[in-house]
């Protein structure tokens, strides 16, 4: 368990990367926004790499609550409600997680020139992945694992289109329409 400082660091630090990008994150901008001591995120964190692993952890937290508090692990095994929790998880991210959204983004631009950061996003992509091929197994796929990784590059094309695109944020009735829409027209699921 992390201690309620390093905590607070995580979420500055979250909040700094949405806010001001990559360049933006840095140790005495962290202590400086969160009204600690000069030297505490430092302290904290030694090195801009450990600031980085430690953000992404608590990241990882975060998303595991929201896709708990989704009841994503109570999978639906129809469609009606396949579409209910994909365009929930969809329209939370876009919005009320925007933040934790864009950091997220931020993180695995940076992961792509950090090898030790990319090894744990990839970890942590593996693992977020997994509700998605039990989604697809659950609707009846013939190959979940495929059909899950489908899901996935689906949902982050919604979510980065309306983040970083040219799109707007979708409103939950749009979201529902076209994940029902994505996923009627899924072949190797049962209708």
């Amino acid at each position: 368990m992390r201690s309620p400082r390093a905590e607070l660091v995580a979420e500055t630090a979250i909040t700094l990367l949405a806010g001001r990008g990559m360049r933006g994150l840095t140790h005495r901008a962290v202590d400086e926004a969160a009204a600690l001591p000069p030297g505490s995120a430092s302290n904290i964190a030694r090195t801009r790499a450990a600031l980085l692993e430690l953000t992404l952890e608590r990241l990882n937290e975060l998303e595991e609550r929201q896709f708990a508090a989704a009841s994503i692990r109570r999978l639906p095994t129809d469609r009606e409600d396949a579409v209910e929790l994909v365009a929930r998880l969809l329209h939370g991210q876009i919005t009320d997680d925007r933040r934790r959204t864009l950091a997220r983004y931020e993180l695995a631009l940076e992961a792509t020139r950090r090898p030790e950061l990319r090894a744990m996003y990839d970890a942590s992509g593996r693992h977020f992945r997994r509700p998605a091929v039990a989604l697809m197994a659950a609707l009846g796929s013939a190959d979940p694992e495929t059909d899950g990784r489908r899901l996935v590059v689906y949902a982050e094309g919604v979510i980065f289109y309306a983040l970083a695109g040219a799109g707007t944020d979708p409103t939950m009735d749009e979201l529902r329409r076209d994940v029902a829409v994505f996923l009627e027209r899924w072949p190797g699921t049962d209708a």
